[in-house]
């Protein structure tokens, strides 16, 4: 994993303070447990930055004439506390922020699909050929190309499937104990057998992720939605919400064991 990230930018240490360990004293991780005050404390914290940072530009849609599409994100925060008893908080987002995978202040992917001559950009480049030659053929609008145009949408399928398989092997997630279990692992006993796309992108595993990597204790979770959400109305802007059971339920199951 390339280092474009600085180690020690990504644990936000709060303040020592009475208040604060008094807060910590005792907490014990839970998902089912309210919004804890830590959480509230470096969620407002990351919505500032959020807010205020000039390193990087992405469309949340809070912003009138803003470039590019409209994407809002969920983000999250863990409170941890480091091998050395110091509290503080790690903070992720889902998928990619603006564009990419690693920014400052933020936990690294679990698996970056976006390296520069990795597979995944092979195959994406792939799947591009075989599209742009099923739309030439299809612009001729006769029969006399139905059956090359058929083979190239079934080869695209196999090979949409099988860099999908690929990416998904690629994953693999540690829990307190440091034992390691697969994507595909973890959603082999579900209703569908396999991961949705998109597993293993969201805030929580990458922040557990690197908390266990890093020897660090997770206390508390909180998520929440940052900007507008054109394909959804269940997202709103600043609220927090649960992880998602879809995607994130299997994964977290083993995490947290």
């Amino acid at each position: 994993m390339p280092n474009l990230i600085d180690e020690n930018s990504v644990f936000c240490p709060f303040e020592e303070s009475a208040e604060i360990n008094a807060l910590a004293d005792g907490l014990s991780f839970s998902l089912e447990s309210e919004l804890h005050p830590l959480c509230l404390l470096a969620a407002s914290k990351l919505q500032f930055h959020l807010a205020h940072q000039q390193e990087w530009a992405h469309n949340f849609g809070l912003l009138t004439g803003a470039e590019g599409m409209v994407i809002g994100k969920m983000f999250g925060v863990l409170i941890v506390r480091t091998e050395e008893g110091k509290l503080g908080y790690l903070a992720a987002f889902s998928g990619k922020l603006a564009g990419r995978n690693y920014h400052a202040k933020f936990v690294p992917p679990i698996f970056d699909g976006l390296e520069p001559g990795g597979f995944v950009n092979a195959g994406m480049e792939k799947l591009t050929q075989i599209n742009e030659k099923i739309s030439y053929l299809e612009s001729f609008k006769d029969e006399a190309h139905t059956k090359e145009i058929l083979l190239l949408k079934a080869l695209r399928k196999d090979h949409s499937n099988a860099l999908q398989s690929r990416i998904f092997e690629q994953y693999h997630f540690l829990n307190k104990a440091g034992e390691s279990k697969s994507l595909i692992k973890a959603f082999e006993h579900t209703a569908s057998g396999k991961p949705p796309a998109g597993a293993g992108e969201c805030a929580a595993p990458k922040l557990l992720q690197y908390a266990f990597a890093n020897g660090m204790e997770p206390l508390a979770l909180a998520e929440f939605w940052w900007g507008l959400s054109p394909k959804s109305a269940n997202w709103k802007h600043g609220h927090f919400y649960a992880p998602c059971i879809e995607k994130c339920g299997p994964i977290l199951a083993h995490m947290l064991n």
